[in-house]
This record gives structure tokens, sequence and C-alpha cells, in this order.
């Protein structure tokens, strides 16, 4: 893995000192938002982080190289031209056309694990598709796969959250919830769905993971952080947006990587683009948490003599 991964001088020495860090993805950037406002929100989520104490490691392919710690000037390449969206499927094959690509959760994880990386914030993990098509986000196995919490206000809204609840408990994947009992539904705080402990306090969650970590099962976590209450969408006009969005994506034939994007664009124009504000407040949250997370995991592997890696 090593000759395909560039660490940023930056991460690397933080990583290296077991100062804390926190991974951020890009498919946010090219295909989340509109490519300006991607870019600057990247540039905000990196400051939240920053501004807890931790040094942001944004990830993405560029020049044949999985890059952990991207520049300004990196990341408006990547707003700039025509990015593929890369999961751990297409992730080696795009590295080597030495395109230019954006991460998803998953591809991000596996960056993230490589480089040594223990925290990555995110918007909703991927998960198990409505229907009856089998279609499963590659997020979930790569969840199973690489030992990193992943801070996020739950998975997708747009997906079947029962059934990728009872996906994570099958892959043992531990769903950890910041002063919530339950999953979160990404635009919404509440899913009705257990999370496997709730914690109040960042210290008591940071210890919760190193020792999740100490059992060295290669397996990452999700940390459930729920949108604040003020940006939460009304649920009658989500869920007439979503039901809307669901068949224009079933008369359309959407299918596959293209899904995800597709509903979210769609629920972003039924709702007169609401639910992008909301997208990019929880974005913020769990940036803000995964800094404080990082500091205290940092503190607490310091303090216990525990490695971080």
């Amino acid at each position: 893995m090593s000759p395909l991964l560039h660490t940023a001088p930056e991460v690397a020495e933080a990583v290296a000192a077991g100062r804390p860090v926190v991974a951020l993805e890009t498919t946010l950037v090219t295909h989340g938002f509109p490519r300006a406002q991607g870019l600057e929100l990247a540039g905000a989520l990196e400051g939240e982080v920053r501004g807890q104490g931790a040094v942001p490691a944004t990830i993405g392919v560029l020049e044949g190289a999985l890059r952990v710690g991207l520049s300004r000037g990196e990341l408006e390449r990547l707003a700039a031209e025509d990015v593929a969206k890369l999961g751990p499927a297409n992730l080696g094959a795009r590295i080597a056309s030495g395109r230019p690509g954006s991460t998803t959760v998953g591809a991000t994880l596996i960056a993230a694990a490589a480089a040594r990386i223990r925290v990555f914030a995110t918007g909703g993990i991927g998960g198990v598709h409505r229907g009856d098509a089998f279609d499963i986000s590659a997020d979930l196995l790569a969840l199973a796969r690489h030992p990193v919490a992943v801070v996020c206000a739950g998975a997708k809204a747009v997906l079947d959250l029962p059934r990728t609840r009872e996906a994570l408990e099958t892959l043992g994947v531990p769903v950890l919830g910041f002063g919530t009992d339950e999953l979160p539904a990404f635009y919404r705080r509440s899913s009705g769905l257990p999370v496997d402990a709730r914690f109040d306090s960042v210290g008591a969650l940071a210890a919760a993971v190193a020792s999740h970590f100490a059992l060295e099962t290669g397996v990452g976590a999700v940390i459930g952080n729920p949108i604040p209450t003020a940006d939460e969408l009304d649920t009658e006009v989500y869920e007439s947006a979503l039901s809307g969005a669901l068949a224009d994506a079933e008369a359309t034939g959407v299918a596959g990587r293209d899904v995800t994007p597709f509903l979210l664009e769609e629920v972003r124009r039924r709702t007169g683009g609401r639910s992008l504000e909301s997208n990019r407040a929880l974005l913020l949250s769990n940036a803000r948490l995964a800094g404080q997370l990082a500091v205290e995991l940092a503190e607490h592997c310091a303090a216990h003599h525990t490695p971080r890696a």
C-alpha cells in the first residue's frame, strides 16, 4: 500500500507523534454539493477540526496516488475537474489510471487506516438501500475491516435504516450514540433504532473507543451524532421529498453508485435547498465532535500507554 499512499508532512508528523488527526472525505466536494459550495465546505470542515486542536487530513486521489492531507490547491483541482466517485471496488483501478477521484466513506476508511488515523468525520455512512435489489454499500464492509471511528449523523436517510442497523450488528461494528439512545437518521435526530451504548461526554466516548480498538478486532466503530435540533428537516417536508425522489429513481432506472447522489439531489430540489443547509450543519457538527474525540483519544492513549495503531 505504501507506494500508493502519499501522506502530507503535517499529517505524518502528527500521527508519528501521537497527536490528534481527523480524516475527511472528498465526495462531498465533488458530488454532495455544488462544487463551489463543496470547496468552501471542505475548508470549513478543516477549520472545525483545527478549532478543536486536531489536524485535518482530507483524502482524495490525484496523480496516481491516494493522498492523505490535501492542500488547498489540490482540493481546488478536485473541485474543478470531472472526477470519479471512488469506493473500495474502483479505488485501485482509478489510482492506476492516474486520473483524479474523490473518496467515499469506504475508500476514506482504507486510506485513514493505512495512514494510522483513528477518527474520521463524515455526514452519513452508506448502508442497505430500500427495495429488494440487494444494493448494499461497501461502506459497511469497510467499517468491518478498518479500525477507524466514524463520526456521522447515522446512515444516509435515503437508506433502509432498520436493515442497515441490522447489518452493522451482524458485522460486529459497534454503534455508539453521543447524547442519544437512538441511531440518528441524518436529516432527523431519531430513527427509533437503538445504539449499543450512549455517551454524554467526549471523555467517556473516547475511553469506549480506545477499549474497542484495544481488543484488536480490526473493526471500526460508528459514532452517531444527531443533527443539531435547529437544523432538523420538518418530518412532513422530508418524507414527501424522499418519497418523490424514490419514485423518480425507480422510474428512471438509476442504479449502483449513482443512486445516493441522485436521491440526495432530488431531496435537495424538492425541499427548496433546505436539505442542503441541514447537510452542511450536520457535517460541521460532526467535524467538531470528531476533533474533540481525536484529542481525547490521543490523551487517553498517552495516559494509558495504549498504542494508537
